[in-house]
């Protein structure tokens, strides 16, 4: 590295010599900037120049627009057996590790001490602090609700994956060249494997939705349009579908049967719904 002299106002410019050592990625540089200016603005001696930007990339995102579609999942937990069935086809289908699951089931107990399982993927809030968060907007929302990753733009800061009450986020620490032990018994990968340094997610299978929609297809009824932890419920425990079509079979089963969706005290709105195990309400 060395100096110069601008001519114009005799300011010092600095040359970068060709170094490798002072070569940095793209994702890296992010990293650095986007931390620095996390610290930045928690510091209360913030001039306002910096504060107003901080503002405008953490809080001024454009509103997602107005969608025919509202996905939704609907999980029976009267009906779950356990059977860890829908955990192994969504870590084959999306090409996922048994440490870095999409979907994820825990036990839980009714107040009467009768166990009921409970399987959580990302439930795609309507109000997702995941979203608010995230500096660079990789992590966004689609008119139809869905909050999705855009994996070329993520820095690696983990914002995302802090924001999240529901633990559904993980994150990518290295290259992936392994097999899938779950393939081809629970399906084969659909979707490319995530690089390493991203966050990564439950996307309620959108490649299938997206394909759906282009070819006729309804997901949530078509196989090849719904979700796969969807498909292979062996006691239908799981349903999906557009919650703002008044004859889906979402629609219907919330306006009919009693329901709930986690931490609702947050405000964050999920798209997934429970149907509680009797004694548990």
């Amino acid at each position: 590295m060395s100096e110069t002299q601008n001519e114009s106002d005799n300011t010092p410019v600095v040359d970068i010599e060709d170094n490798d050592q002072a070569l940095i990625t793209r994702r890296e540089l992010m990293t650095l900037l986007v931390g620095a200016g996390a610290t930045m603005v928690m510091a209360v001696t913030l001039s306002d120049p910096i504060a107003n930007l901080a503002h405008d990339i953490l809080q001024n995102r454009p509103k997602p627009q107005e969608s025919a579609y509202h996905w939704v999942m609907i999980i029976d937990l009267s009906k779950c057996i356990g059977c860890d069935y829908c955990v192994y086809a969504c870590q084959a289908t999306n090409d996922t590790t048994p440490e870095m699951r999409w979907n994820i089931r825990v036990e839980d107990e009714t107040p009467q001490g009768d166990i009921f399982h409970v399987t959580r993927p990302c439930l795609h809030c309507h109000n997702a602090p995941c979203v608010e968060v995230c500096p660079v907007g990789a992590t966004y929302t689609r008119p139809d609700g869905l909050v999705m990753m855009d994996y070329e733009k993520c820095i690696g800061c983990r914002y995302c994956q802090t924001a999240c009450p529901y633990g559904a986020r993980t994150f990518n620490w290295y290259e992936r060249n392994e097999e899938n032990p779950l393939v081809p018994e629970w399906g084969r990968p659909e979707v490319p494997r995530r690089q390493r340094g991203v966050v990564e997610k439950c996307t309620f299978c959108v490649h299938r939705i997206d394909y759906g929609l282009a070819n006729n297809l309804t997901p949530g009824v078509d196989p090849e349009a719904t979700p796969a932890c969807v498909n292979i419920c062996p006691v239908k425990a799981r349903h999906f579908g557009n919650l703002k079509d008044p004859n889906s079979n979402v629609a219907q089963i919330i306006n009919s049967r009693p329901t709930l969706r986690l931490r609702e005290d947050l405000g964050t709105e999920p798209s997934v719904y429970y149907i509680p195990p009797e004694g548990l309400l």
